[in-house]
């Protein structure tokens, strides 16, 4: 995937600032297709101006155009065969002759551990320190899920809930997503949970939040999806399943696995709160 980049660097004099921030591109190449340039520039202890002239001393306008360069080599690149294929009939005939090979055990036993080895090589351990710290500083923070994702999405709002203050589920069902991220402003994030079969109202919501300056941190299949145009903040999760039905147990680890990096930075604040819940709750029989 980085092969191209190489090649394009090949022949190119680089400064000292500038061969570190391609050493960070090609060992980080998914990371480099969403992240910021100020935040590259934070993360690399360089300026911002060194990673625009990067950008331009590779031919580029600047850093907005080199990123999507990248990011359109990355989302040609990642799409599977069984990825693509998001209709649950035609997942089902695929299915079948998975099933056939191995016991349904061993199978689908298989098949979660590779997912969660999948989000674990594609997700860094700094890309999970940065949508932790994005939650944390976000005034307000909204959880967009819909159909299969609002399990997913119900269990992270619980787990938000408990740690952090201003968390908003956005399904009830006299409102929908649009009525709920109608306050929503730059100060807030919108965390979308999309996986297929895709939502063109999820879509818009991201779009809203996009339109409204505020952060979006989305956990989707690949960096290709459609909620991904409006993405801040990636975390690509494997949903690949042995039937017609995607897997989830590689997203709730990612969401277990993104709350502990929130608990642990926010330490015993609140600790409080978690006390008055549990005087609550075991008046009314949960122990």
């Amino acid at each position: 995937m980085t092969e191209e980049l190489r090649n394009q660097m090949k022949g190119i004099r680089l400064t000292k600032k500038e061969k570190i921030i391609a050493e960070f591109v090609l060992d980080h190449f998914a990371e480099a297709c969403f992240i910021t340039s100020t935040d590259m520039a934070k993360r690399l202890h360089v300026s911002d101006s060194s990673v625009i002239r990067f950008a331009r001393t590779l031919g580029y306008s600047g850093f907005m155009d080199f990123q999507r360069s990248i990011r359109k080599t990355y989302t040609d690149r990642i799409n599977s065969l069984s990825e693509n294929i998001t209709v649950p009939s035609e997942r089902l005939k695929l299915s079948i002759g998975k099933l056939d090979q191995n016991s349904i055990v061993e199978s689908y036993f298989s098949n979660i551990l590779k997912n969660i080895k999948t989000l674990i090589s594609a997700n860094d351990i700094q890309a999970f320190e940065q949508a932790s710290d994005t939650l944390i500083s976000s005034h307000h923070k909204y959880i967009l899920a819909s159909r299969a994702n609002s399990g997913t999405g119900d269990m992270l709002l619980l787990l938000l809930k408990h740690m952090l203050p201003n968390v908003h589920e956005t399904s009830y069902p006299a409102l929908n997503v649009i009525d709920h991220l109608s306050d929503i402003t730059e100060n807030d994030c919108l965390i979308a949970i999309s996986f297929p079969r895709y939502s063109e109202m999820d879509l818009l919501a991201a779009q809203m939040a996009y339109d409204a300056g505020a952060k979006r941190l989305l956990l989707t299949d690949k960096a290709s999806s459609p909620l991904a145009q409006y993405a801040t903040q990636l975390l690509t999760i494997s949903v690949d399943s042995n039937t017609f039905f995607n897997s989830y147990v590689s997203v709730v680890f990612a969401c277990e696995l993104l709350c502990s990096f929130i608990s642990r930075k926010v330490g015993y604040s609140n600790e409080d709160k978690l006390k008055k819940i549990d005087k609550y709750l075991s008046k009314v029989g949960l122990f």
